[in-house]
């Protein structure tokens, strides 16, 4: 049926109107179907190699075929001509769209999109060989009138070398390999029973699906233009359709769950129940928005939040029994909070719906930002110490007038921003939820962060009992205050670390530099305050200037990786795929400068001499992911565990699926998994 429509299409474009003549890719005129052979890295390292990728470009109005084109097309078709050492894998085509015309359904790409392979060069490939890599492919361009062959001569010509890959080349593959069908991980089952067919597909009730559809790899599965009922049952999906004439056994489907993004399953024949009724979509917005509110809560108690809660607190002392104020200032505080984690959250799932990968504590990998918060941080410091008078962070004044409202406003909005690089216990869930689950849910997850991040201080405020237990204003609260200076001195220190870990010494003197600068203005404006007079607003102006000049200063690349020690290796995906082949228990965690929860579990469980014995006599691998930077390969991972950020601890047992192991450890823990 399928090539009795393409030569029937062929035929009437040959006899049909002037304007349509068939082309090729790189014949007479242009193509309408544009193809370009393109590498990742143009110089693939022996041993290992790299991707390469067809680059399509339809013409508006103009589309190519998946794999399995569906009820008329075809496919694209590879004729290889290789140099000795190098090997090309299968063709990985991106997730489809559906096109029905006349009844007949179409697999079709409707816009640009790139047919990807891996290739592979040989170990014993000596380096800086030429590696002259020829294909003749041949596809199909068509559109809803007409369809024309087409073909190209395609050439790429690569060297030996050492594997790097340019940034944008690095980009531009990344942005290709999201809209490739990522493998489910568990089984799919499916029946045929009076012509049709039920699937049932393992699939979380917390993970969000739209615009489901299931592609056969193979025909004989269903009937392509069949309607497709797709119902949320638990933790699966169930897919029901009428069957095609295929004669069993185990079949391989894409199933896509959102614009260019799916999976690739696995079914066998078995026993398929029906639907029990429900879609299970309002149990996962709870279950996320409860973690969230958990995960915020437990938050207050980082060095750098705690400070800044304290003062809060030492404001409703100082307010008396004026309810009102008391109130509004809660309300304003809060307000900060919630709006500060929705933005973040919003541009969290902007960004990955533009194509980056990037996940939860983005913000955090950007050095601009480490930079700005160290300034911040510092600032805050030298006010708690005494340095100056900064009125939004010292200790309430005019807390009912305009000024306290929104000073706290605006701590609000700063506690929600240093506040939420980990995921630590609770939140780990709702946050990789919160990128599956639908826009308005996931804004709902964000902002219930938020609430539970403010919600100490919400409830002094609103439960007075709670506000009398809190110790009478006086003398003390300049003590106070002079010690809560202590951790935010601590946490500047921990930022210029960081700073240093993203961009070397250079970053780290930089970052350094400017915060002593900024703590000689912040000495002449305390001293001019201490004379009645101003400069709040040229100190202001000045910390901005300042700012921007060491931005520009700062390095524009990060230091060296450090190459794998004697107990650990950095993470790489096929390593990891090859270890287990190799039946080598494996010990995978990841884990980012920034993430105070990852340093803590490394200082307690993982970097200790009992857990090293333990893994050394089993044999273990230790394999570490480390995002402090960004790394798109470490956030599809991520993803694939359903997890948004750090920190994530995997134990690969030999022969065994992964196990998710808790956010908070123990050498018991670790030493455990060994027994």
């Amino acid at each position: 049926m399928r090539i009795f429509q393409v030569i029937m299409m062929t035929l009437a474009l040959l006899a049909g109107a002037s304007n349509a003549k068939a082309q090729t890719a790189f014949g007479g005129g242009n193509a309408h179907i544009a193809a370009v052979l393109a590498a990742e890295s143009g110089a693939p390292k022996a041993g290992e190699g790299t991707t390469i990728a067809f680059a399509m470009t339809p013409q508006a109005g103009w589309h190519g075929y998946w794999e399995n084109p569906g009820d008329a097309g075809l496919g694209m078709s590879v004729d290889w001509t290789l140099p000795k050492g190098v090997t090309i894998g299968a063709l990985r085509y991106p997730v489809p769209e559906t096109l029905l015309i006349s009844g007949l359904m179409n697999h079709v790409y409707e816009g640009p999109y790139a047919v990807l392979a891996d290739l592979k060069v040989a170990a014993d490939v000596a380096p800086g060989t030429h590696l002259p890599v020829r294909a003749k492919a041949q596809w199909l361009a068509c559109t809803d009138k007409i369809c024309v062959p087409q073909n190209g001569e395609l050439a790429l010509d690569l060297i030996a070398g050492d594997g790097m890959v340019a940034p944008a080349d690095r980009a531009r593959f990344d942005g290709w390999r999201t809209h490739l069908p990522r493998p489910l991980g568990s089984q799919a089952s499916y029946a045929v029973k009076d012509g049709i067919l039920r699937l049932s597909v393992p699939f979380p009730a917390s993970a969000q699906a739209s615009d489901v559809h299931l592609f056969p790899l193979a025909e004989g599965l269903a009937r392509y233009a069949a309607p497709q009922k797709v119902t949320r049952d638990g933790d699966r999906l169930l897919i029901e359709t009428q069957a095609g004439e295929g004669k069993g056994g185990p079949v391989q489907a894409v199933l896509r769950t959102g614009d260019h993004v799916g999976f690739l399953l696995t079914a066998a024949p078995g026993v398929v129940d029906p639907a029990a009724g429900g879609d299970g979509r309002w149990s996962a917005i709870f279950a996320a928005l409860g973690g969230a509110l958990l995960g915020g809560l437990l938050l207050n108690i980082m060095p750098c939040v705690f400070p800044i809660l304290g003062l809060k607190a030492m404001s409703l002392a100082k307010a008396g029994g004026d309810e009102r104020a008391v109130r509004r200032e809660a309300i304003a505080y809060t307000l900060g909070v919630i709006l500060a984690c929705m933005a973040l959250g919003g541009a969290l799932l902007a960004l990955r719906a533009a194509g980056s990968a990037v996940g939860w504590a983005f913000q955090l990998q950007d050095p601009r930002i480490i930079l700005g918060l160290l300034l911040l941080v510092t600032a805050i410091a030298f006010n708690l110490a005494g340095l100056f008078d900064l009125r939004a962070y010292g200790g309430g004044e005019g807390l009912a007038g305009k000024g306290g409202v929104a000073g706290s406003f605006w701590t609000g909005a700063l506690v929600a921003f240093v506040a939420t690089p980990c995921t630590g216990p609770f939140m780990a869930a709702a946050m990789g939820a919160a990128l599956l689950l639908p826009l308005p849910a996931a804004l709902a997850v964000f902002a219930g962060l938020g609430l539970g991040l403010a919600l100490p201080f919400l409830l002094l405020a609103y439960l007075p009992a709670l506000r009398k237990r809190l110790p009478k204003p006086g003398a003390w609260m300049g003590r106070i205050q002079k010690i809560l200076s202590i951790p935010m001195f601590l946490t500047a220190l921990g930022l210029a670390w960081l700073l240093g870990q993203q961009r070397g010494v250079s970053g780290m003197t930089i970052g350094l530099g400017a915060a002593l600068l900024l703590a000689l203005m912040l000495w002449g404006l305390g001293g001019r305050q201490r004379l009645g007079k101003g400069g709040g607003l040229i100190a202001g102006l000045l910390a901005i200037a300042l700012f921007a000049g060491a931005s520009l200063a700062l390095p524009t690349r990060a230091p060296a990786a450090a190459a794998n020690s004697e107990t650990t290796v950095h993470f790489d995906v096929a390593r990891l795929a090859d270890l287990r082949a190799a039946g080598k228990p494996v010990f995978l965690y990841f884990t980012a400068d920034w993430c105070l929860t990852c340093k803590a579990n490394e200082a307690a469980a993982i970097d200790r001499a009992e857990t090293r014995a333990a893994f050394d006599k089993a044999g273990v691998t230790v394999m570490v992911g480390d995002w402090t930077n960004a790394d798109p390969a470490i956030t599809r991972f991520l993803e694939s565990q359903g997890r948004s950020g750090v920190p994530l601890y995997l134990w690969y047992a030999p022969g065994k699926e992964a196990q998710t192991l808790p956010q908070l450890l123990t050498p018991a823990t670790l030493a455990g998994l060994v027994r």
